[in-house]
């Protein structure tokens, strides 16, 4: 292992234990929840927009260190993004946030939150029925 990954791999714990932007907004444009089962993940993303750029966003849930991490990590990213930057994210965004190789099996949790806001916007810009949820 090299000092890098020791190094991500701190930032993903430190990330987990004391998460940024983590809470509820007082009066957000749009909230999405979604969940991996798999893992018993389930994180809630409040955004506010100001001219479909992201002025605030917070997140609150439960999972594993991975899926949670991954939320602070992005939520920091996520302020100052216009809504069609957002929705252009891919998992390769999200899985070098993280900086370290994500096996397969865990790959549903790192992009869990980025799923989430895309498809809370998508929802938000009516492009999604509401009834639409991310569990995969």
């Amino acid at each position: 292992m090299s000092p890098g990954a020791d190094m991500y791999r701190e930032q993903i714990l430190d990330h987990y234990k004391r998460p940024r932007n983590h809470g509820k907004l007082e009066d957000p444009t749009f909230t999405h929840t979604g969940e991996n089962p798999v893992c018993g993940d389930k994180i809630t993303i409040d955004v506010e927009l100001e001219d479909d750029v992201i002025s605030s966003i917070a997140f609150r849930g439960d999972g594993c260190a991975i899926s949670q991490a991954s939320a602070s990590l992005l939520s920091q990213e996520l302020i100052g993004m216009d809504l069609d930057d957002v929705e252009e994210l891919d998992r390769d965004d999200v899985t070098d946030l993280l900086g370290v190789d994500i096996s397969p099996m865990r790959i549903k949790c790192a992009v869990l939150a980025e799923k989430i806001v895309q498809d809370g916007a998508k929802i938000y810009e009516g492009e999604l029925d509401i009834e639409h949820t991310t569990t995969e």
